[in-house]
């Protein structure tokens, strides 16, 4: 078996993590900052780290090596959804310049961290550019589709392109609609979650026609989020193994297609830490490393 972490639905076997008491760190942070970044609601500091308690215990039952970023002052709510500072690939890190301003510091925090831990970083994102990992979706280790929104701009991912030269066959570049513009959470991965090499969680009415007619000639079947659970995170779907996936709660339908389609589905409780801040499983989670079964 090959070990890649340019891969989205192999089996997970290094995860990177922040703990929603280290992101959220007291009520006086969550009071000063959760409309500022545009929450739904204020999020419960107890009800958060209870959820997040839950969340990493069945994380823990994978048999995952699981490694958490410290507390940090120079960061706030939004760094518990980790995936999008940075971009793991073969040979190192590439760390991300966030599209949202408010996250700009995200990056470098996460690269002391790999620093100490012993990954390398390859390379980063510099101004003009700007991409956030939450548009970074591999459908293989040499193919890599990239979100070109209000997050990810133009710059961004021609840096990504030259950062990955050696290491990918193809770059998708991948439009994504204006929706309800560039204050909303909205990201490639919020329309598309790859499940299996065969199999991805869409939101079609979101989807650019060709990139959905790309994926249905390379074979995938798509699993479709019905209207009612979009807002709900129905499509943020988190791969830990192929054909195996952790979601939401709350979103039966989604669920029971994804069941029938042969996914043994997990569900976790994320009011707190998901549903208010807008990130599901994929946001909280940055893989590392995964198993090429």
């Amino acid at each position: 078996m090959e070990t890649t972490p340019q891969h989205d639905t192999g089996r997970i076997v290094k995860l990177l993590l922040k703990h929603a008491r280290d992101a959220f760190l007291d009520n006086s942070r969550i009071d000063s900052q959760w409309q500022t970044l545009k929450y739904l609601e204020k999020p419960s500091l107890n009800h958060a780290i209870r959820e997040y308690e839950e969340f990493t215990e069945f994380l823990k039952g994978t048999n995952t090596e699981l490694h958490f970023m410290p507390p940090g002052d120079n960061t706030g709510l939004d760094s518990i959804y980790v995936r999008d500072a940075v971009v793991a690939a073969e040979g190192g890190i590439i760390l991300c310049r966030m599209g949202k301003a408010a996250r700009r510091s995200e990056p470098e925090a996460q690269a002391a961290y790999y620093r100490e831990i012993g990954i390398p970083i390859l390379g980063e994102i510099k101004a003009p550019g700007t991409l956030e990992g939450g548009d970074v979706a591999w459908l293989n280790k040499r193919t890599v589709a990239v979100g070109r929104g209000y997050r990810t701009n133009d710059d961004g991912i021609r840096q990504l392109r030259e950062l990955l030269s050696n290491t990918i066959n193809e770059l998708i570049e991948v439009p994504l609609p204006h929706f309800r513009g560039p204050e909303d959470v909205f990201h490639l991965m919020s329309i598309f979650s790859p499940i299996d090499r065969d199999l991805a969680v869409v939101y079609s009415p979101l989807m650019p026609v060709p990139f959905r007619e790309t994926l249905l000639e390379r074979g995938y079947r798509l699993v479709e989020v019905p209207e009612a659970e979009y807002d709900t995170m129905g499509c943020n779907v988190l791969a830990i193994a192929p054909g195996e996936c952790l979601m939401l709660e709350g979103n039966p339908q989604t669920r029971d297609a994804l069941l029938a389609a042969g996914c043994t589905v997990h569900e976790y409780q994320g009011n707190e830490i998901s549903r208010k801040g807008c990130g599901g499983p994929t946001c909280l989670t940055r893989p590392l490393l995964r198993i090429d079964e």
